[in-house]
């Protein structure tokens, strides 16, 4: 089975964070999925196409989000604040609409979530460490904390309800890497697609973290605790190594944003 296999799995499939990043990419290429895509985010979705719902909620508004879930059969959770910041819109968005999120989703009996997290759960590893999912977590700042937050809750609803849930830590998806540290991170569109399709359609996920990233030269992390997902990434961020080039000019001893692996994440915060 591939991304482009036109499988109508579920009757309706919700995508929280549709006017996102990731979301505008996802929209239409989930479609052969479902019979019908739910579409939502605060705002900016457009019009509904051809096998869409929209439904534009705030994720922080416990009965908008209930009324969101309903009927619906899987959710691909991309929803909520993508960046550092203060912690306020970050509580409100990813941690409060996390919880609205999963307490709908057991109210409606949902069986499968895919959680966008992020790679920022582990940012204050260093460079030299190789992480995988059962080591502790080191978030490096606000952002990263709210998503520590969302696979915790995500576990506890396994573990409580039977909720399966496979967290993604995203590391830097775009059309190509735009820094020397996304080198490392790059997760292109199309492995995107295809860890999201295998952590939607493998029989049994349990509570399972999955690292995002494509078959890149230099990797940080050990995605081995997810293998039964059967994800196989096919592109690598090599192929934009000439945006690069080799350079004998090494960074300050004490740059902390190229001795861990949250680069500039790790001396943002705390915004106040």
């Amino acid at each position: 089975m591939t991304s482009a296999t036109p499988v109508k799995k579920f009757n309706r499939l919700l995508l929280t964070g549709a006017a996102g990043g990731l979301g505008r990419v996802l929209r239409e290429k989930i479609k052969p999925w479902a019979n019908i895509v739910r579409v939502s985010d605060l705002a900016g979705l457009g019009e509904a196409g051809e096998g869409e719902e929209v439904v534009h909620c705030d994720l922080a508004d416990r009965e908008g989000v209930n009324a969101l879930v309903k009927d619906c059969d899987a959710v691909l959770h991309f929803g909520g604040v993508s960046v550092e910041g203060p912690f306020d819109p970050i509580m409100q968005a990813n941690i409060l609409g996390a919880y609205n999120l999963y307490a709908a989703i057991h109210q409606h009996g949902v069986k499968r979530v895919v959680f966008a997290s992020s790679s920022h759960t582990v940012g204050f590893y260093r460079t030299t460490d190789r992480v995988d999912a059962e080591m502790p977590l080191r978030p490096d700042g606000f952002y990263g904390l709210s998503k520590c937050f969302g696979e915790a809750l995500s576990r506890y609803y396994f573990d409580r309800f039977g909720i399966e849930t496979v967290c993604l830590r995203i590391g830097s998806s775009f059309p190509e890497p735009r820094t020397p540290r996304m080198m490392v991170t790059y997760l292109s569109y199309n492995d995107l697609l295809d860890l999201i399709r295998a952590s939607l359609f493998t029989p049994r996920v349990g509570h399972t973290i999955s690292f995002g990233t494509s078959a890149n030269a230099t990797s940080w992390w050990d995605n081995s605790k997810a293998a039964h997902l059967g994800y196989q990434p096919k592109d690598s961020a090599q192929q934009f190594s000439a945006n690069f080039p080799d350079t004998a000019e090494f960074p300050a001893a004490d740059d902390a944003t190229t001795i861990f692996q949250g680069g500039a994440f790790v001396t943002t915060g705390p915004i106040y």
